[in-house]
């Protein structure tokens, strides 16, 4: 394995991509954000006073995948084709799932757009509910599928 993102005196540099060709990738990230039961049924229900706070993060994240040039430093900007937010509620765990997938035809992958896209959409659940709970704890946020490129596809295994 060969770290790219350095040049030969060891510094940090953006990859030049120009010589790759063009191809279908995408990438999958899944996280968790885990609250108070109440906080859950407040969110459930609708009832947090900000308004609709899985809406809310929706956006959240979909905005964050086409800014994420913008956040992380070596990341290229890049013409997603798509971005799908999805959450899930597990009442036993008193938690949200959210799965992130980004889509792009390009030189690079959108490894880097699809986890941050769950990030900041957990964090907008957080922000929108954080009167009633500050409490809230982000976790499990990981790759969990990638195709495209030069190396190949990628499914996350539990032993990742």
């Amino acid at each position: 394995m060969e770290l790219t993102h350095f040049n030969q005196s060891g510094r940090a540099r953006m990859v030049d991509v120009s010589v790759k060709n063009d191809t279908r990738r995408e990438a999958v990230a899944e996280g968790r954000i885990r609250m108070q039961p109440a906080t859950l049924a407040l969110i459930k229900a609708g009832a947090v006073g900000k308004g609709d706070v899985l809406g809310v993060a929706q956006v959240a994240g979909i905005m964050a995948a086409k800014q994420t040039w913008q956040l992380i430093p070596m990341c290229h900007p890049l013409l997603l084709t798509g971005v799908d937010i999805g959450f899930a509620i597990d009442e036993a765990a008193s938690a949200i799932d959210i799965v992130a997938t980004v889509r792009t035809t390009g030189k690079t992958g959108v490894e880097m757009e699809a986890l941050t896209a769950v990030t900041v959409a957990a964090l907008a659940i957080y922000d929108m509910a954080k009167a009633v709970d500050k409490g809230m704890v982000v976790e499990y946020v990981r790759l969990t599928a990638k195709s495209g490129g030069k190396s190949g596809d990628y499914v996350r295994n539990d032993r990742d």
